[in-house]
């Protein structure tokens, strides 16, 4: 029973922290780092390089950043797009790093998984706030954000705490991301139709309209 507890610590802590990079990768590096240097949870020895003050304080400043841009309308988004080069990598690297001292197929393959579920969960957040942002107003914005910042703290602590609980809410999230992210899909290629079709009307110059052509007379006979 012991035994198996372990396994499910390693898996919820592995795949925890990549869900969690996908969402807010510095937020995550932050929690992680802060709770290893405090004593609140130990960490692998392949992640003990978060607790070190030079990382905790470049994911602080980072979380900062990102903080202020996550909560403009349009900024959000080029932040999401800038970071899919940031947060998928991280995420694997992460994971394997959660799995501790092992044998290298092992890492890799923790690699490979947490990598593509950085992946999804990135995409998923990134397709909501295409769709969050064809509302005008910036309050929903604020939620939305605020709203992953809970959620990323949250999924960390019952990860860390209860593996089994946060292995079988990953599962649902799955679920729901295979059932969400089509039809997310579906609606931003109409978003960004309709745009492209707004800017080629507005781009296309007003055509001259055509002199008309002088119309032949008819000369009667008796005239002729």
């Amino acid at each position: 029973m012991e035994q198996l507890h372990e396994i499910a610590s390693i898996i919820a802590l592995t795949m925890g922290v990549a869900w969690a990079s996908g969402i807010n990768l510095y937020a995550t590096i932050l929690v992680l780092g802060l709770l290893g240097a405090t004593g609140g949870m130990v960490l692998p020895e392949n992640l003990m390089i978060l607790t070190e003050p030079m990382v905790i304080g470049a994911a602080g400043l980072m979380y900062a950043v990102e903080f202020f841009a996550d909560k403009v309308p349009g900024v959000d988004t080029g932040w999401d797009g800038l970071h899919t080069f940031i947060r998928i990598p991280a995420g694997a690297l992460l994971a394997a790093g959660a799995v501790g001292e092992v044998h290298p197929p092992l890492a890799l393959a923790a690699a490979i998984v947490g990598g593509g579920l950085a992946a999804a969960t990135h995409v998923t957040k990134a397709g909501t706030r295409v769709l969050i942002n064809t509302s005008p107003e910036p309050l929903s914005n604020w939620g939305a954000s605020l709203s992953e910042d809970l959620v990323v703290v949250a999924g960390l602590w019952v990860a860390l705490n209860h593996p089994l609980l946060f292995i079988g809410l990953l599962i649902l999230f799955i679920l729901l991301m295979i059932w969400l992210l089509p039809r997310i899909w579906t609606i931003i290629k109409k978003i960004f139709g309709s745009l492209g079709r707004l800017f080629r009307s507005a781009e296309k110059p007003d055509r001259p309209s055509p002199a008309p052509t002088p119309k032949e007379i008819d000369i009667p006979p008796d005239l002729g």
